[in-house]
């Protein structure tokens, strides 16, 4: 990956950032004095999660006088998950900050469509695909994905197609090995399903072609692979990319301060 000064690459080891002082503890600020002045933070969940998995990030955000709303990701269709939040970021005045977590991504890639209001797209170990991709053909261009061979029995609808669980038993080691292992069960039972067809529905649009974007993500993600996460990164020339040393997929849950300071960046950004 090249390291320029637009386009740079960050490492985290041990939660702590290295060459990058810019990234530092955001000054905090009053909401009252500040929340005119920032744009708005919408943060879009991914599958076999829900709005909770921000829980660590939008408190650090709030602190420092952001304004958040953490969508509630239907998981049903890309097409119709995408639409929900286009609806949403189109009710809000003034600019946006976009920020997906996993098949998240996927969802703000094409959620962008006609929209004037949103200013960056933050990547939180999410999916950025290119038009004609899918969310499964990413994962599968690179070796290491473990969430196959982690699918519960799906789940037959009564309108036709399936929804995908993870199974309890591997939900720790394969989407959450470095949360603990009692939060990691309680998100395991709370997980929300996301249908196969949204994982392999293609993209109609992506956004990251016209939008600033960044990306963080773990060093041991089990479900979509470090590699792949590099590539999407390099071929979106994201203006930062950063790399959180022995993070699993659930970065955001582990490491709410180093997902918090990239958020507020591309927020700054000009």
């Amino acid at each position: 990956m090249n390291h320029t000064s637009k386009h740079s690459v960050t490492t985290i080891a041990s939660g702590i950032v290295m060459g990058a002082a810019a990234l530092g503890a955001p000054a905090t600020a009053s909401a009252q004095t500040s929340s005119a002045q920032k744009p708005t933070v919408v943060l879009v969940h991914g599958a076999w999660a829900d709005a909770s998995s921000w829980n660590g990030v939008i408190r650090i955000l709030h602190g420092n006088g952001y304004t958040v709303v953490a969508a509630a990701n239907p998981l049903r269709s890309l097409k119709g998950d995408a639409a929900s939040v286009n609806t949403l970021v189109r009710s809000i005045h003034g600019p946006v900050v976009l920020v997906g977590h996993s098949y998240g991504g996927a969802v703000i890639t094409d959620a962008v469509s006609g929209l004037d209001n949103v200013k960056a797209l933050v990547y939180v170990a999410g999916y950025a695909p290119d038009k004609g991709e899918s969310a499964i053909s990413l994962t599968g261009r690179f070796t290491g994905s473990a969430v196959e061979t982690a699918l519960a029995q799906p789940v037959s609808l009564p309108e036709g197609g399936v929804d995908l669980y993870i199974q309890q038993g591997k939900f720790h080691s394969v989407i959450a090995a470095d949360v603990p292992e009692g939060e990691a069960s309680l998100m395991a039972a709370e997980q929300r399903p996301a249908t196969q067809a949204a994982l392999t529905a293609e993209t109609e649009s992506a956004g990251w072609k016209t939008i600033p974007s960044w990306f963080i993500y773990g060093s041991a993600d089990m479900a979509i692979p470090a590699a792949a996460h590099a590539f999407m990164a390099e071929r979106a020339k994201a203006r930062k990319t950063m790399v959180v040393n022995g993070a699993s997929h659930l970065v955001m849950v582990s490491h709410p301060n180093e997902v918090a300071a990239l958020i507020e960046q591309a927020a700054q950004s000009k």
